[in-house]
Parts: structure tokens; sequence; C-alpha cells
């Protein structure tokens, strides 16, 4: 099995889940940050995971232009999306299904909320300081969910 992992990051967190799914799944699995790589060729692949992360409400563009691009052959596939968010439960569900087409959402064989991560050595000045306002943050932190992103290993199989 071919699997392709298609991501895009600010600030490091949706790579490490990328990376942990790599870990945790069987097969040949590649790697792809959507805002460094050239154009790519995902016909080759049997399933396609993509993921990003929600910033003030949503996904990245990158996330957005590869899914809007790629919607017809990514329905023909077997696919997984996930996103890395702060919030949980419901608005962490409300948050996924804002982020990807509808179509995708409801073909999509596994869906994950992974939790999220501020880091504040990758922060600029300005993210900090929105950060620390809104969020009441000082110190950089991590809610990433092995569970979640097992549970999401397990449904992409």
């Amino acid at each position: 099995m071919k699997i392709g992992i298609f991501y895009a990051t600010k600030h490091g967190c949706t790579e490490k889940c990328a990376l942990k799914l790599k870990a945790g799944l069987p097969g040949e699995i590649e790697l792809f940050n959507l805002k460094t790589i050239p154009k790519t060729q995902i016909d080759k692949y049997d399933t396609v995971i993509v993921g990003g992360s929600i910033h003030a409400g949503r996904i990245q563009k990158s996330v957005q232009k590869f899914c809007a691009k790629y919607l017809d052959l990514l329905l023909k596939k077997k696919i997984g999306l996930y996103i890395c968010c702060m919030e949980k439960g419901e608005k962490a569900e409300e948050q996924l299904k804002n982020g990807f087409h509808p179509e995708l959402l409801n073909h999509a064989k596994a869906k994950g909320c992974f939790g999220g991560a501020f880091d504040f050595d990758r922060m600029n000045f300005v993210e900090k300081a929105i950060i620390k306002k809104v969020a009441k943050i000082d110190q950089s932190i991590s809610t990433i969910s092995e569970e979640s992103i097992q549970k999401f290993i397990i449904k992409i199989q």
C-alpha cells in the first residue's frame, strides 16, 4: 500500500502529527509539506491523507487549494483528513467540517482532530502577543492526542 501524507504547518504541530501517522502506518509512506513541495502526482498513491492546522478559525490556504485542485481525484481514492487545533469536542469537529469540502468529508474513511500546540520558540512577537491576550497562555504548550492519532490509524487501514 502506498500512502501520501500531504500537510501544511505553520509552527510544526501538523508536521509532528504527520510523522506520527507515518510511524504508525504500514506500507510505503511519503510526506509532503504543501508549502514547500513542487507539483506532485497524487495519482500514484492508494491512500491520501491531508492535514492542516487551524489559525483564527481557518485552515491554511495551501490545504484549501490542494483539495480544490485535486477534488475529483481525491474522491476516487481512500482518503483521511485531519486538523490540528487547540479547540476540543464540538468546536474542534466544527473546525474540521469548515476546513474541508463537504464531499471530501463525506468520502473520507478517517477524520481526526489531533489537538494542537502553541510553540513560542517558533512564533514571532505579534503571534506571541495575540496568544497571550486571547488564549491567556504565556508559554509553549501541546495538546496533541496520541489516542486520536491511533484511532485515525486504525480507521484508515
